[in-house]
């Protein structure tokens, strides 16, 4: 008999105490009619409910669970990468944990993945449970933030995907601090397929980010795949320049030509704050990516871990 594929779920959870029974046998139903050698990898991102205590007892009654539990809430996209480091499969697979990505869709993510594929992403059509403005602005973000990268990051697309063992050691030589996991997914390149699926509602709880934390993760993603906003700061600086110089021109050959009545308060006032305007947008685009190389440059650890289970 030959030997199936192995396939490890990588669930990223941050206070996800109720949702996280009610996706578990969802999970295990799908893996069931899966022809791999299935695993499940649980990472507890510092959660404050009893998250912890709930994955405890999924590993307990489901010998292929295994616990991974971070010293504290370093961010879903580090808590990703610390899962996705353990995995030793032939494959790994990313879910969220609030249910909102159908597990049900497992088994079409392999079949593709036997097919040749390396990335397997799912692309949604419908997103319930959110809001116009939240689905108005993801797709406004994923729009812009194609235009400004030279990497492809697949719209409307989420973690939700499997990545082959060469993707997973590509993703690996990345180490950068300051991570946005959806382009990272889509830099490492090899054949990638979608898969179209409707994104339901969450199955209990309530969203981890708000409309700040999805703003510092939309400038996560254009500063760390694009440098076009230092390039257009560049542009800004010199075309408000070239303008400034003209109309300094201007004043000196009117003052020369007819005079000058000490007239123009208005106008100084208008000039010198569009000037520092313009300055302060330039040295706060540059300070976003001062910030990014200052983080770097600390080599701080990626993420620290707490415990794991079954314990080393």
């Amino acid at each position: 008999m030959p030997i199936p594929p192995s396939l490890t779920v990588v669930i990223a959870a941050y206070n996800e105490s109720e949702a996280l029974p009610l996706l578990h046998p969802r999970l295990v139903q799908a893996l069931a009619g899966t022809p791999v050698d299935a695993r499940i990898l649980y990472v507890d991102d510092g959660s404050r409910d009893g998250t912890w205590d709930a994955l405890q007892r999924l590993a307990e009654s489901d010998p292929r669970v295994s616990l991974l539990r971070l010293s504290r809430n370093f961010g879903k996209e580090l808590a990703l990468t610390a899962g996705l480091d353990l995995v030793e499969t032939d494959a790994a697979l990313v879910l969220d944990a609030d249910g909102q990505d159908p597990p049900e869709l497992i088994p079409a993510f392999v079949e593709k993945w036997r097919e040749g594929f390396d990335v397997v992403y799912g692309t949604r059509s419908a997103r319930a449970g959110e809001s116009w403005l939240k689905r108005a602005t993801a797709n406004a973000f994923y729009r812009v933030i194609n235009r400004l990268s030279d990497t492809p990051i697949p719209t409307d697309t989420g973690d939700f995907r499997l990545l082959s063992r060469r993707a997973l050691d590509g993703l690996r030589q990345l180490r950068e601090r300051q991570r946005f996991m959806k382009g990272l997914f889509a830099w490492v390149g090899y054949p990638q397929a979608a898969i179209l699926y409707e994104r339901g509602p969450r199955i209990a709880g309530g969203s981890k980010y708000n409309y700040w934390r999805l703003w510092n993760l939309a400038l996560e993603g254009i500063t760390g795949f694009s440098t076009v906003p230092l390039r257009a700061a560049t542009y800004l600086g010199l075309a408000t320049a070239l303008s400034a110089f003209a109309y300094g021109g201007w004043v000196i050959a009117k003052t020369l030509l007819w005079g000058d009545p000490v007239q123009g308060w208005p106008t100084t006032m208008a000039v010198m704050l569009f000037l520092g305007g313009v300055q302060l947008v330039a040295l706060g685009i540059i300070g976003e990516y001062l910030g990014r190389l200052y983080l770097e440059a600390k080599q701080r650890p990626l993420y620290l871990v707490r415990e794991r289970w079954p314990r080393d």
